[in-house]
């Protein structure tokens, strides 16, 4: 990535390269297939069985979050989203597209606000766990850069939330939370979980995830 005078970041990949790149990361090899097909409604299969392949003849292993990350070229502007699972490659898009990223000073104070430490698990930098600043509504479903909808969150959730809604990933983490509670004998935490589910019951949110067989 590169970033040009006005601080938007560009991908510069020259496709017809015959020198393999020897720091190519996944976002570059993703762009790297997108611009030999400009301007084409692609899915999502051929992207990443192009990537796969070609991280595994530079690196001999296979690449992970392929498709996370072209979601994120989405949310950086270099990609535009035809509808669920296509996206498109325009050059010149992000020219035109503001980058919808905290500010170095936004970041800064939703850390301070949040004592420095993930607002799941309570782990930051001095357990030596990488923290992140996490929009809680996603810019594209309307979303602000603002201190009101960001959250501190450690690596492992701030997978875990990018993977799942954010009330999807609450209920994940209480299914994780009782069952830990379980093997701990907490059976005040057993209670309280128990509790979390019925409320999820009682307004109809994301039953289609399952909770655990209670004790």
């Amino acid at each position: 990535m590169v970033q040009d005078q006005q601080g938007e970041i560009l991908l510069a990949i020259k496709s017809d390269s015959r020198k393999e790149m020897k720091d190519a990361s996944v976002s570059d090899l993703i762009m790297e297939y997108f611009r030999k097909h400009p301007k084409e409604d692609l899915k999502h299969d051929p992207v990443v069985d192009y990537v796969e392949k070609r991280y595994l003849k530079l690196y001999k292993k296979k690449s992970r979050d392929t498709w996370r990350a072209i979601r994120k070229l989405y949310q950086e502007g270099v990609l535009r989203k035809v509808k669920k699972g296509v996206y498109r490659y325009e050059p010149g898009l992000t020219k035109h597209r503001k980058l919808p990223e905290f500010s170095l000073a936004i970041k800064n104070k939703i850390f301070k606000r949040d004592g420095y430490k993930c607002v799941i698990c309570g782990r930051g930098k001095e357990d030596g766990v990488e923290i992140h600043a996490d929009h809680k509504v996603p810019i594209q479903k309307g979303g602000k850069n603002s201190l009101e909808n960001g959250q501190t969150l450690c690596s492992e959730h701030n997978i875990l939330k990018k993977k799942y809604s954010q009330t999807e990933f609450g209920k994940k983490f209480m299914i994780k939370l009782y069952k830990d509670s379980v093997q701990k004998h907490d059976k005040k935490m057993m209670d309280f979980t128990k509790d979390v589910f019925s409320v999820y019951e009682k307004h109809g949110i994301d039953n289609q995830i399952k909770k655990p067989d209670f004790l």
